[in-house]
């Protein structure tokens, strides 16, 4: 079941008709005043809310991140701002769309996500992956790594999926995920969600 929660009725209700309208997906809305309840009440894969209920009523996505840790939650915003998706995903989300995205890529990032997988557009993803490219002062994670496997991280920052990276750098899925396992090893991190973020905590610094 995925939950679109919004407090504007015609948002949660857009949203859920291109759900809907996929026929392979049940989704449900909720304002923000029942999420938690229904969060607590019925099993959910995955939770949809925009980028300003998530900041409403004492950030909204920290609450519900802080209740259920393991819930994949995709932001859906109205202006590409980038530093409100690095905001986001630093917060705990595990995908960012835009309202400038079609209908596909909505559905596309839902699946990415349900698959335990994570999502940020394609402008966002060239972004990072830039900026982590480009590095800063001090110490870095990604400085342990081979020039290959930084190629893999940097996509991987990215929200590239394995397939992906094994397309574009023109190997195997086999040898992308060793140097996945590799970097994990090397650095310390756990899964792509990890990785993802530390490329997005290191966009900000850059900036601050």
């Amino acid at each position: 079941m995925i939950l679109v929660a919004d407090d504007h009725a015609i948002i949660r209700r857009g949203l859920l008709l291109i759900i809907l309208q996929a026929g392979d997906l049940r989704a449900e809305e909720v304002s923000s005043g029942e999420l938690l309840d229904r969060l607590r009440a019925t099993p959910i894969e995955l939770l949809i809310m925009s980028s300003s209920f998530a900041r409403n009523d004492g950030d909204m996505l920290q609450r519900a991140k802080a209740e259920f840790p393991n819930l994949p939650v995709l932001i859906f915003n109205f202006h590409a701002d980038d530093l409100a998706a690095m905001r986001a995903l630093r917060a705990g989300a595990s995908g960012y769309v835009e309202a400038a995205s079609s209908p596909e890529d909505l559905l596309a990032a839902i699946r990415r996500l349900k698959a335990g997988g994570t999502y940020i557009s394609h402008v966002m993803a060239e972004k990072i992956a830039a900026e982590l490219a480009r590095g800063g002062e001090g110490e870095k994670l990604h400085e342990r790594l081979s020039r290959r496997e930084l190629e893999v991280f940097q996509l991987l920052g990215a929200g590239k999926s394995v397939g992906e990276i094994a397309r574009k750098l023109k190997i195997s899925v086999k040898t992308v995920s060793t140097h996945r396992s590799r970097i994990l090893e090397k650095t310390g991190m756990r899964n792509n969600a990890d990785i993802i973020r530390y490329a997005i905590l290191n966009v900000i610094d850059q900036r601050s």
